[in-house]
């Protein structure tokens, strides 16, 4: 699964929007529309994310 693929996961897992998603995880909507549109986030936002999720008990499948 892409980082695309997980951010578009879990906004529809929560029915949350663009708009609505980035704020929850405290970043711009311009951010999180990059995000989904292939753009790969910094480390520290990366991590920001995966903690928003964790926080939430979203997982995502390891590819073997």
């Amino acid at each position: 699964m892409t980082f695309a693929e997980k951010v578009k996961y879990v906004r529809g897992k929560l029915l949350l929007s663009q708009e609505a998603l980035a704020k929850e995880i405290g970043i711009s909507y311009p951010t999180l529309n990059r995000w989904e549109n292939g753009h790969n986030p910094t480390w520290v936002l990366e991590c920001k994310f995966y903690n928003y999720c964790e926080s939430k008990s979203i997982k995502f499948e390891e590819k073997k």
